[in-house]
């Protein structure tokens, strides 16, 4: 039987509006901070994350990149390592795909830089891994997370975790904390 469009729109509306409403404002607040910190500080950010993860990583550098800035002022820092495809493809093909953002982050991030993992599940081999190298590095690790938080909720300094386990919602709330956090930013360094 064929769905009817008209209930499926509104039961997703309703699954995401649900999932919104069990967002801690507490955990934004502090992510926000930490952008806040960072950009004070001229500290680099690193987002990964996997298949619609690592698109909405890119979607954060782009939206950081040009929608946070402000005439006259600096910018804030920030790289998707999975954007260096030539890079990516040759660590997964030489080293081992668990590499692919670990070994990129070896290369550029310093002490007292933020790296972002982007996961609906927080268990992904090569995010774990990139959070083991973040740690070794001294890095800030942030975890925007669904599932529960998986494995990674345990490695990380800060999370904001999705109560959902259906990708869909998890992956918009996602880009709805992008654009929470990247429009305050912006207003942050008009300042």
């Amino acid at each position: 039987m064929i769905p009817d469009k008209s209930t499926h729109i509104r039961s997703y509306f309703d699954r995401l509006r649900a999932v919104l409403d069990s967002v801690n404002v507490a955990d934004v607040e502090r992510l926000i901070a930490i952008f806040e910190d960072a950009y004070n500080r001229d500290a680099a950010v690193y987002v990964c994350g996997n298949g619609g993860s690592w698109s909405t990583a890119s979607h954060w550098v782009c939206d950081f990149a040009k929608g946070a800035s402000s005439p006259g002022k600096r910018r804030l820092r920030m790289f998707a390592p999975g954007d260096n495809v030539p890079m990516l493809t040759a660590y997964g093909n030489d080293v081992s795909y668990n590499a692919i953002f670990a070994e990129p982050l070896r290369a550029y991030a310093r002490p007292g830089d933020v790296v972002i993992l982007i996961t609906a599940s927080g268990n992904s081999p090569n995010i774990l891994e990139a959070a083991t190298v973040a740690r070794e590095i001294g890095a800030t690790i942030v975890g925007l997370i669904g599932f529960g938080g998986g494995k990674l909720a345990a490695m990380t300094d800060h999370n904001v975790v999705v109560a959902s386990r259906e990708y869909g919602p998890v992956e918009d709330l996602h880009l709805i904390l992008d654009h929470i956090v990247s429009t305050f930013l912006k207003e942050f360094i008009a300042q």
